[in-house]
């Protein structure tokens, strides 16, 4: 009898595995930035806040000023959002599981009879 798992372990991982040189794996990690689930979405909303605040602040101050918000933003924002969305597929998955977990068990009866034997019923 086969038991079932208590909870649905995450899907591989598509990053390379480390090798222990830090360089290579950080250049590794860059690489593959776009199979890091949420990733995308996120750099892409920091980029944005970043911008649009760096520009709204060079108005009124000076460049570097307008640089080092315009820094904060990205990094505050990007980092942010993806905790977010980490937390939001973290809950889908424990969701799931539950909705396994609760669903009734099926069970597969072995018919008795040879598959070539004819049905009575079908003439």
């Amino acid at each position: 009898m086969s038991e079932t798992p208590t909870s649905i372990p995450p899907p591989p991982s598509k990053l390379p595995p480390p090798t222990g040189n830090i360089i290579t794996d950080v250049i590794q990690s860059a690489l593959h930035i776009t199979d890091i689930p949420c990733a995308r979405n996120s750099l892409l909303g920091g980029i944005a806040s970043g911008a649009g605040i760096g520009v709204v602040r060079g108005m009124s101050a000076g460049a570097l000023v307008a640089g080092n918000w315009a820094i904060a933003t990205f990094m505050i924002v990007s980092l942010g959002s993806f905790h977010l969305c980490q937390k939001q597929m973290e809950d889908e998955r424990k969701k799931v599981t539950r909705v396994i977990e609760s669903m009734p068990r099926r069970v597969v009866k072995q018919e008795d009879e040879p598959s070539g034997s004819s049905n009575p019923t079908a003439s």
